[in-house]
C-alpha cells in the first residue's frame, strides 16, 4: 500500500511497545518524536531501526520502551517521507504526517497542512 491509498482509504497504523507500524513502504527522511529529530536510518542508527516487510512498515524507537505510554493524547509522531516511487529531489513530493496515539493499539495517520510548521 502506499502512502497515497494509506490516507485516502483512513488506514490507521499500530503502536506494540517499542514499534510503530505502518500500512505502506516509504522513503523516511525525518521523524520527531518528543523534542527529538531522527535523520539518521541507517542500521548504525541508535535511535530507530526501520524493518520493511512486504505490506508495511515498522519503526523501532530504541529509547522507549512504550510509545502509548510515552505519547500524550494530542501529541504525535511527525513523519516526514516520500513515496517510493517518487522523486526524492523533488520537494513536492514530500508528505508531512501525523501519527496519534487512540484509546487502543491503534494509530491515527494524518496528513498536516504543508504549511505547518515541521523540521524538514
Amino acid at each position: 500500500m502506499t502512502i497515497r491509498e494509506t490516507l485516502q482509504n483512513g488506514k490507521n497504523g499500530l503502536l506494540y511497545g517499542n514499534r510503530l507500524v505502518l500500512p505502506f513502504k516509504a522513503r523516511f527522511l525525518t521523524v520527531v518524536i518528543e523534542n527529538e529529530i531522527i535523520t539518521d536510518f541507517s542500521h548504525a542508527s541508535k535511535h530507530v531501526a526501520l524493518v520493511e516487510e512486504d505490506n508495511y512498515t515498522s519503526i523501532y524507537f530504541f529509547k522507549y520502551q512504550s510509545l502509548r505510554n510515552t505519547l500524550a493524547k494530542y501529541e504525535g509522531i511527525k513523519l516526514l517521507v516520500v513515496e517510493k516511487e517518487d522523486d526524492i529531489f523533488d520537494l513536492s513530493k514530500h508528505k508531512k504526517l501525523m501519527v496519534y496515539r487512540t484509546e487502543t493499539h491503534t494509530a491515527t495517520i494524518e496528513e498536516t497542512d504543508q504549511d505547518i510548521l515541521f523540521i524538514e
